[in-house]
């Protein structure tokens, strides 16, 4: 019989274990020679990473009888094409859904195990004013499903299957939108903090939230805006969230308020020298292209936030993807709205990015 896996191995590929904060993999006995010589190989530091080390070593599987095949094949050729933070909140999704669906046969799961799997990550609490709300496990079940999804229509392009056992068969309830709109007193708010320097934190936040107000451009694409890109006409770039998918481009033409918005980045930069136009003290860019992720200007943001909470009237704070909801809803169409934020799918804005109300005339009465 089988030794029971520890906790923390449990949906896990087979041989894999986490030690000391590292992924391994115990290689089978006459093996060694083909893993540097080892007995135990570390793959990585983090899922992304040693499944990029598992796939250099073994490549992915021709085939997949049950579910965990078919994810560990999924891990290995799908998600490293995705953005980084996208892998690593995937590896973890499939890393979840093994401990429940591994050793099921592919033939086996039916809508009905997708409720059952959601409801059972599911748990109601009450908050401070007696309302009831669904915890963040449920929200995780849900991408979780997302991916097992995607991974089943690759098993159908793969020939695995001949169908998709629960697409468009299963109706999930999802959390709503955000509806935080920012009202213009709030951004006036954050606007009149007094810098203690001439330049820093409180200069380049106050001008990325000038920047985005006028532009509605995404964090990601304002702070990989390279000062040598800007042309005569004005800031064109394209979206680095569909530059594989979409590849749509979106110019922003010159406006007095949109150089003078650029001018104070300009001068609220810590490096004069940097290609940026927002950048750290060593001139790089805050974004870190190997993990997608931009820790400085997070915690930058932080601190000037907790300034706007603490010197202002501002109650409710709010975040950056809130400011460009605040572009969309203010926008006078839902086709202009949509251009500034260079969505390629109109219905995006509608349903996420406008939070006014819908201003309607009533009818002229008839008599």
């Amino acid at each position: 019989m089988p030794r029971q896996r520890k906790p923390e191995n449990k949906g896990l590929p087979a041989r894999w274990h986490l030690h000391h904060g590292a992924y391994y993999y115990c290689v089978p006995k006459g093996l060694e020679a083909l893993w540097d010589g080892k007995k135990k190989f570390r793959l990585g530091a983090n899922l992304p990473e040693a499944y990029r080390n598992w796939a250099d070593r073994i490549g992915a599987p021709d085939k997949a009888t049950n579910i965990g095949e078919l994810l560990d094949r999924y891990a290995l050729e799908v998600i490293p094409a995705k953005a980084p933070t996208t892998q690593s909140h995937n590896q973890v999704a499939v890393a979840r859904l093994r401990k429940t669906f591994a050793a099921w046969p592919l033939t086996a799961i039916e809508p009905h195990h997708i409720y059952t799997y959601v409801d059972g990550r599911t748990k109601t609490v009450k908050d401070a004013n007696g309302n009831e709300r669904k915890t963040k496990a449920r929200t995780a079940a849900l991408r979780e499903i997302e991916v097992l999804s995607h991974a089943f229509t690759k098993a159908v392009e793969w020939g695995y299957l001949k169908r998709h056992p629960f697409k468009q068969e299963v109706r999930l309830a999802v959390p709503p939108p955000r509806d935080r709109y920012v009202e213009d007193w709030e951004i006036a708010a954050c606007l009149s903090i007094i810098s203690r320097r001439k330049k820093g934190s409180v200069l380049a936040a106050q001008a990325y939230i000038r920047l985005k107000i006028l532009t509605g451009m995404a964090r990601g694409d304002l702070l990989r805006l390279p000062v040598p890109d800007f042309n005569t006409e004005g800031i064109e770039i394209q979206r680095h969230k569909t530059a594989n998918s979409s590849g749509k481009r979106t110019l922003y033409t010159w406006t007095d308020a949109l150089r003078a918005a650029v001018r104070d980045a300009l001068a609220a930069r810590p490096n004069a020298k940097s290609q940026w136009l927002f950048c750290n003290r060593r001139g790089d860019c805050y974004i870190n292209e190997n993990t997608g992720r931009a820790g400085g200007w997070e915690s930058l943001w932080r601190n000037f936030m907790d300034r706007v909470m603490a010197e202002t009237d501002l109650k409710d704070a709010f975040n950056e993807h809130d400011i460009r909801a605040k572009v969309a809803s203010d926008a006078e169409t839902i086709e202009h709205a949509s251009a500034l934020l260079s969505h390629a799918n109109i219905n995006t804005t509608k349903r996420i990015y406008r939070r006014k109300a819908e201003r309607v005339s009533p009818l002229d009465p008839k008599t």
